[in-house]
């Protein structure tokens, strides 16, 4: 399976991210959900893998100014529509190879991912 990296650009993480790959020569394509956007059965397949509580960036800019009703009380369906409606409250990088997904940027965890390639 392709390797897709999931985020925005001009992220510090995703760099870092990008960055890795590309030392370690691990060819992938990347995904900015910022401009690209994000589909729902994408982000409902991650919530149902990872949880939504690990998929949300509820510590980022995006979501810390949202209205209070919009942050309080949410379930999977609530963050999935505000993912949706707000592409930078996604955790990132999310990384697909065909392995269980990775959120957040781990060189440890990446190293493990691919060490065998």
């Amino acid at each position: 399976m392709a390797v897709i990296l999931y985020g925005i650009r001009n992220c510090d993480t995703m760099k870092r991210a990008r960055a890795w790959l590309e030392q370690h020569a691990v060819p992938y394509a990347f995904h900015d959900y910022k401009s690209a956007g994000i589909e729902r059965a994408t982000l409902e397949k991650w919530v149902a893998e990872v949880g939504w509580e690990k998929l949300l960036n509820r510590a980022g800019t995006t979501f810390r100014k949202l209205p209070p009703a919009e942050r309080e009380p949410l379930d999977a369906r609530r963050a999935v529509a505000l993912m949706l409606a707000h592409p930078s409250s996604i955790k990132r990088p999310v990384l697909t190879s065909g392995g269980p997904l990775l959120v957040g940027f781990d060189p440890a965890a990446y190293q493990a991912r691919f060490a065998k390639r």
